[in-house]
């Protein structure tokens, strides 16, 4: 929906259904449920999630347009697609797998430039459009320095072909399309410090020739370019695990002229560990959220201000008596609206305080709220699930003061 802020929607990620029938007919049970508790008299912006099945067929003219038709008859838009997990994502185990194929593969990019086709063929007029994405790779599927940077230089310039694409369409007259680099742990890009280094020290310094080459535009010309189409995806939830200050991270960007095409509002789980039956209880609490879907990374501090990576749940808690350890964080998206988990917290502040700036100072146009885990939750947290969603969107409204 439409706010003062900025479009404000939830990532339909959330729902099952990796074929497009399946997926059709779960935003045909929810998504009016849902706009019919935050949006009754509004427009309601969707943020879509499509596996490669899935825009394949969407893809079709006969079944692009009859979600066209479905949208016009529910007052419903779509702004923003998550072009980040290419096959299935419910009902199997994902982990690692989320990453893959990887922007090394041909298959990542035809995916996206097939995602900005619908998404082009499916915004408003006049309303710029963004698809966040894999940040390149995983880490733990390269072993050498060598092999990590040719990886990225090859992620890279397979990225440039979609580049092109949103440039061409743009130049002839279409709508301004970005694609949302999302860092997360153990990513190849996983924090501020690792997308500022590859945008200028690997996708500028190949783009910036490739557009000028492309589009016979100047250097300078290149770089505001490519700064429209290639933008950042703020996800608060992977920030915060990596313990980066979301104000620091968002002066940074700015600093450096680059641009946020979306904040994925999402919070992750947090405990300080403690010593003795105090230790214990938040072990145990963690514990409840270990479950073989999702990659649940784990940054834990230490006494020093040291950070430990864990790549999985089973590795942070074989660690657990590691008593230099003194707080973790889980990428586990829990739900916004509630910020104690037994003896376990969430990372909600730092969604306050970047709402707070979108608020005081706009930095973005698209505002998703990306909850997945409502599957694999333990049902003490559930509602049902619009209601769940709805909670989650109103609890954001009254963050933003709307």
């Amino acid at each position: 929906m439409q706010t003062l802020y900025g479009h404000l929607t939830y990532c339909t990620n959330i729902h099952a259904g990796e074929s497009w029938p399946d997926h059709f007919a779960q935003l045909k049970q929810y998504i009016p449920a849902v706009k019919a508790q935050v949006s009754p008299n509004k427009s309601f912006g969707i943020g879509l999630r499509l596996s490669n099945l899935a825009s394949l067929e969407l893809s079709k003219e006969a079944a692009l347009e009859d979600f066209k038709q479905w949208l016009k008859e529910n007052d419903c838009y779509v702004f923003t697609m998550n072009g980040f997990p290419y096959g299935g994502f419910h009902h199997v185990k994902v982990k690692d797998m989320v990453h893959a194929p990887d922007w090394t593969s041909a298959d990542r990019v035809h995916y996206t430039i097939r995602l900005f086709r619908i998404l082009a063929a499916l915004l408003p007029e006049g309303m710029e459009g963004g698809i966040s994405t894999s940040p390149l790779s995983y880490k733990y599927w390269v072993k050498t320095e060598e092999e990590k940077d040719t990886l990225i230089e090859n992620a890279t310039l397979n990225m440039l072909q979609v580049l092109e694409q949103l440039v061409r369409v743009h130049r002839s007259g279409g709508p301004l399309m970005h694609l949302d680099i999302e860092p997360e742990p153990d990513g190849m890009l996983e924090n501020s410090k690792e997308y500022i280094d590859w945008y200028f020290q690997f996708l500028l310094a190949t783009g910036v020739p490739f557009i000028s080459e492309k589009f016979d535009v100047t250097d300078d010309e290149a770089v505001k370019i490519i700064k429209s189409h290639i933008q950042l995806c703020y996800d608060v939830c992977h920030f915060a695990v990596a313990y980066e200050d979301p104000l620091v991270v968002l002066e940074r960007m700015h600093l450096y002229g680059l641009k946020t095409g979306k904040v994925q509002i999402s919070a992750a789980l947090k405990g300080l560990l403690g010593k003795g039956a105090a230790r214990e209880e938040v072990i145990n609490n963690f514990r409840l959220f270990n479950e073989d879907t999702y990659l649940h990374q784990v940054i834990g501090r230490t006494e020093n201000n040291k950070f430990i990576h864990y790549p999985d749940l089973p590795e942070a808690l074989a660690d657990a008596n590691n008593i230099e350890v003194e707080e973790w964080r889980a990428h586990f998206h829990v739900p916004i609206f509630r910020n104690e988990f037994g003896s376990l917290t969430s990372t909600r502040a730092d969604i306050s305080r970047v709402l707070a700036r979108q608020a005081s100072k706009s930095f973005t146009q698209h505002l998703e709220i990306e909850t997945y885990t409502w599957e694999v939750l333990h049902p003490s947290l559930k509602l049902d699930m619009d209601q769940s969603i709805a909670r989650e969107i109103k609890w954001v409204l009254q963050q933003l003061d709307v």
